[in-house]
């Protein structure tokens, strides 16, 4: 096991999230100048940093499961024999192919992240609402 297989599942979203927030993060004042679209890309960075977190501890997790692996390979041919089967070796062979959430946390992780967000646009909307409706009647009593 000379190289490690990189998880292109994993690391094209992480790729994609890092971009998206540094787009935003450029355009911080220009996006959240306007008021009528200030909550959307909030939950917008939210989504993204949510999804970052998810996504990119996955990539972490499975690279490191991996490279772990791959200390038990002694004589570097990919396969496992003789006197490189140990316990620990099987329980990190075990680690690699039993972890399904860690290969579908792409998926996972847009539905948690889209929630996630999704109750931050509508907080905000309903803050900016009852604010909104605050200020109007103390400008009416005046």
């Amino acid at each position: 096991m000379n190289e490690i297989s990189l998880p292109y599942h994993l690391i094209i979203p992480s790729l994609i999230s890092i971009m998206a927030l540094g787009i935003i993060l450029l355009k911080r004042k220009k996006l959240f100048a306007n008021g009528k679209w200030k909550w959307f890309w909030i939950s917008t960075t939210v989504f993204f940093g949510i999804y970052l977190l998810i996504v990119g501890g996955a990539t972490y997790s499975d690279i490191t499961s991996e490279l772990a692996l791959q200390k038990f390979d002694l004589n570097g041919d990919g396969f496992f024999n003789g006197e490189e089967i140990t316990t620990e070796q099987k329980e990190a062979m075990q680690k690699i192919i039993s972890d399904t959430g860690r290969n579908f946390s792409f998926i996972t992780g847009l539905i948690f992240s889209g929630i996630i967000s999704l109750f931050v646009f509508i907080g905000g909307k309903i803050v900016e609402y009852v604010s909104m409706k605050r200020i109007k009647t103390t400008y009416n009593k005046t």
